[in-house]
């Protein structure tokens, strides 16, 4: 397999080609989870790989406690399904505590303050009663807590990952974005769909089967697992399913991934066909999609080095040019529609220019609203 291979297989794995998942919560129990700390551009993760998505859908799932927001894995924002952080918090707990350890000691987190704050915050949400962060901010003031700052922040991340608190249905502010609240975990996270003892070979299944060709260390830096962890749970995955994940050298690496396709897709009970028709394909990401942070060791294969901070002159999230980082691109909301500054940085024919356009009506298509393409300054031609 050489680089231009892996690269078609991966983004059929990630279902950026190929074949589609049929709704947006069908694509997350097949990515497991998609990091998603900018919200409103998350949306797109789960939309850009499923048929017939909408930024409303997505959000009626997060509503409805299908698709939760939590903090999991390294630790960060994520997108889970309700099936299926039962059992991935259980594994992820003991890592985002160790993890965490030095600003629990920081914040003066320490066990008996931590379970204090489990209680205080449970207890408030219990019943039903979704709370924003302030409201909860409030509450563990009134019992002596500082309630702001890294303090406040910890608080509730200790709750999280101790399965206590969850994302809830999110309210509008003043302005009319959406604000996540805190539901309680057992009220909104359906029964663990794998036993705890398979947790492991589940993660490892899910990875390599969603984001292969993938490494050992791609597959733990995503995780926040070790890789001795991944290392055993390849081996159980195998034993579970044997021949089910594959194993090739590229460039003296050694790289896992599923040979599951059939006309290119990954074959599933949802999939949608679907052809992405010939000539360049442009796809615009988000900078945290997992086309980006699923990979660590081989994250170089993008062909360039994403953002991490936006600038005033350059958008930090990412146009891919058949696979490769080829430009940046970020919206803007306007009364009557959307705005998509799409800048790029290899030379741009018409074939390319009309393949840009596309991509600029699907994510208008996705957000309902009318999409214009603008390009801001430092653009290729």
């Amino acid at each position: 397999m050489d680089a231009a291979a892996l690269v078609s297989l991966r983004l059929r794995s990630q279902r950026l080609r190929g074949r589609r998942a049929a709704t947006p919560q069908a694509a997350l129990r097949d990515l497991l989870a998609v990091q998603s700390q900018e919200f409103a551009y998350a949306r797109w993760t789960l939309g850009q790989r499923s048929t017939a998505a909408s930024a409303g859908g997505v959000e009626a799932a997060v509503a409805d406690g299908g698709i939760l927001r939590t903090h999991v894995l390294r630790p960060t924002w994520h997108f889970v399904h309700r099936d299926d952080l039962g059992w991935l918090m259980p594994l992820s707990a003991p890592r985002l505590h160790q993890i965490n350890r030095g600003m629990y000691r920081q914040t003066g987190l320490d066990e008996v303050a931590a379970r204090r704050g489990d209680e205080l915050v449970g207890e408030a949400v219990a019943g039903g009663a979704h709370k924003t962060r302030e409201e909860l901010a409030d509450v563990l003031r009134s019992a002596g807590f500082a309630g702001k700052g890294l303090e406040l922040a910890y608080v509730i991340m200790h709750a999280e990952v101790n399965g206590v608190l969850v994302s809830g249905i999110p309210v509008r502010s003043p302005g009319g974005a959406l604000k996540q609240t805190y539901a309680l975990f057992e009220e909104r996270v359906g029964q663990p769909s794998v036993e705890p003892g398979l947790a492991l070979a589940e993660l490892a299944w899910r990875y390599f089967s969603s984001r292969g060709p993938a490494t050992v260390k791609d597959c733990a830096t995503w995780s926040g697992l070790t890789q001795k962890d991944v290392r055993l749970g390849l081996a159980l995955a195998e034993d579970r399913d044997p021949g089910a994940l594959s194993t090739v050298n590229v460039d003296g690496v050694a790289f896992h991934f599923t040979e599951k396709y059939d006309d290119g897709g990954r074959l599933a009970d949802d999939d949608v066909d679907w052809d992405g028709g010939a000539g360049p394909r442009i796809d615009l990401i988000q900078c945290y999609d997992e086309y980006i942070m699923g990979y660590s060791e081989t994250r170089h294969y993008l062909g360039g080095m994403a953002s991490v901070f936006p600038t005033a002159e350059l958008p930090i999230h990412v146009v891919l040019l058949d696979g490769k980082l080829a430009g940046w691109w970020r919206h803007n909301f306007l009364r009557d529609g959307c705005e998509v500054d799409v800048r790029m940085t290899v030379p741009v024919d018409n074939a390319i220019e009309q393949a840009i356009d596309a991509a600029v009506r699907d994510y208008g298509e996705f957000l309902g609203m009318p999409a214009a393409r603008i390009s801001g300054a430092g653009g290729a031609t």
